[in-house]
Order: structure tokens, then C-alpha cells, then sequence
């Protein structure tokens, strides 16, 4: 009697994630494919320092190359603010004014960086975001906000303009908004800006802005990371374009999503009344 050979077992690597990086002044937190980012500066409102705008690209860069973190949550500390701007301090410094240029390159840096990450990213807004912290939160691809949290571009008041914010602000605001906030320099409520389209859902308390936080984490966390990044990516790269050319760039982009493997799955899915099991390929 022939032997029977033993069965091929072949084995599947087990993909871990990298432990992220230990920063001065952002937290970073994992967990179902979800990486919260957390700017930890609650005594200063998480003002954005040298210091922490680097760490916040670090931040978001780690994240960037972590196949296991497919959602990102921007959020700050504590209960007072999401970010309060710039750091003022920093006016008092003995810097000079060119160096104080070049530092501002991390504000480019930072939005070009939110923009191609191929990944949603969720602001928590759970208080005040101002000035850079306004456009911060602007960068990010949904909003979601406590009741109570103001925003608004204050610069003006204080003899600045918030130059830095400005490009970032015009793709998501109404022409005539956006010059009141800046020339006004008043604070808006949640409620004002959702009534814009700007803030995607106002939540009464904290308890219920996490709660909502991780419902929609999870829904996008749940879709195809390959059909997100390029759908995502096509949404920011045809805003500038003329008409016909977004059109005929489009149409080149849904023919790429087509050929992923998760597009292939999804509509076997359908047909099979299952959930997909997408592999981000």
C-alpha cells in the first residue's frame, strides 16, 4: 500500500503591529485597526509648539506606514481644548524673524501630509479649536464635535493674520464665512458650523462624542483600506482641477478600484449575502 503523504501546512504570518513612537508632546493609541493621535499639551491647550507640530508628524507619518492602523483620530487632552493655535510664547522668544519663517514649513509639511495620507482621519473636537487648531481640525476629513466646543480664527484680534490656515480654510468654507471669521475674529458654536456643513455631527457631552467617535471609526475601519485611499485621494486631487480634466481623471481613477482585489470581493459579497473580508489589495 502506498504511503499518503502528510498534508502541506502552510503557514500564515501573523501580521502585529509596530509599537508606535514614544513623543514628547502626542500620544499615540491602537486598537481595532484604529489609531487614536492624541496632541498632550492640556496645560497649554495643546497649542501647537515646534515641538509639537514635529511630533504630530511623526505621529501621522508612523501611522502612514502601520498597515494596522487603517483610521486615524485627531483629538487633544483634556477637556478645555482640541487646540488653541499657536503657541503665543513663542512670539516672546529671542528668534529671528527668518528663522521663525522657516520653522513655519512644519504648518506645510503637516497639512500636505493629512492630505495624501490615504487614510480617514477623524477629528474629535472635544473644545476650542482656534486659529491653527481651527485649521487643523479643517485638515481633517470628518469633524466631530462636542456641543460646547467653540471655533474660530482670532489672529486679527491679536494683530495677525492666519495666513498659515487660509488654503486649508477656503476648500471647506463658504467664501463669505470665511472672511467674517477673519476679519471679525469672533468665536463660532458647533452648532453654527454643522449648520455650514463643516462639522459632521454635534454630540451633547463627552460620553456621547466618544461614543459616536468609535461608531464611525469602526464603520471606516471595517471598508477596504485600497478603495478608501484611492477614492480618498481622488477626492483631494480633483478639487483644483478644471471640470472636463477631474472627469476624465476620474473616470481613470474608478478603473484602478475596479481592478482591486476588494472590489472583486465586495460584489462577490453581495451576491453571496455575506459580510467582505476586505485585504486592502
Amino acid at each position: 500500500m502506498a504511503a499518503v503523504a502528510a498534508p502541506t501546512i502552510v503557514m500564515v504570518a501573523e501580521v502585529v503591529a509596530q509599537e508606535p513612537p514614544h513623543l514628547d508632546n502626542v500620544l499615540i493609541a491602537l486598537r481595532d485597526r484604529v489609531a487614536t493621535v492624541t496632541l498632550n499639551r492640556p496645560e497649554r491647550r495643546n497649542a501647537l509648539s515646534q515641538g509639537m507640530l514635529r511630533d504630530l508628524l511623526a505621529a501621522l507619518r508612523w501611522c502612514d506606514g502601520e498597515p494596522e492602523a487603517r483610521v486615524i483620530v485627531l483629538t487633544g487632552a483634556g477637556d478645555r481644548a482640541f487646540c488653541a493655535g499657536a503657541d503665543l510664547a513663542s512670539f516672546e522668544a529671542q528668534v529671528p524673524e527668518l528663522e521663525r519663517h522657516r520653522e513655519r514649513r512644519l504648518f506645510v509639511d503637516l497639512f500636505q501630509l493629512m492630505q495624501e495620507l490615504g487614510k480617514p482621519i477623524l477629528g474629535r473636537i472635544n473644545g476650542a479649536a482656534l486659529a491653527g487648531g481651527f485649521g487643523l481640525a479643517c485638515a481633517c476629513d470628518l469633524l466631530l464635535a462636542v456641543e460646547s466646543a467653540s471655533f474660530g480664527t482670532p489672529e486679527i484680534t491679536v494683530g495677525v493674520w492666519p495666513a498659515m490656515i487660509q488654503a486649508v480654510l477656503a476648500r471647506n468654507l463658504p467664501r463669505k464665512v470665511l472672511l467674517e471669521m477673519e476679519l471679525l475674529g469672533g468665536r463660532w458654536t458647533a452648532a453654527e458650523l454643522k449648520a455650514l456643513g463643516l462639522v459632521n455631527r454635534v454630540e451633547p457631552d463627552l460620553p456621547a462624542l466618544d461614543a459616536r467617535v468609535a461608531e464611525v471609526a469602526g464603520a471606516l475601519a471595517e471598508k477596504s483600506p485600497a478603495v478608501l485611499q484611492l477614492g480618498r485621494d481622488s477626492f483631494y486631487r480633483q478639487q483644483d482641477m478644471p471640470f472636463e480634466a477631474a472627469l476624465e481623471y476620474l473616470r481613470g481613477q474608478l478603473a484602478l478600484v475596479t481592478l482591486t482585489e476588494d472590489a472583486r470581493e465586495g460584489v462577490r459579497a453581495f451576491f453571496e449575502h455575506r459580510q467582505p473580508e476586505f485585504r486592502g489589495r
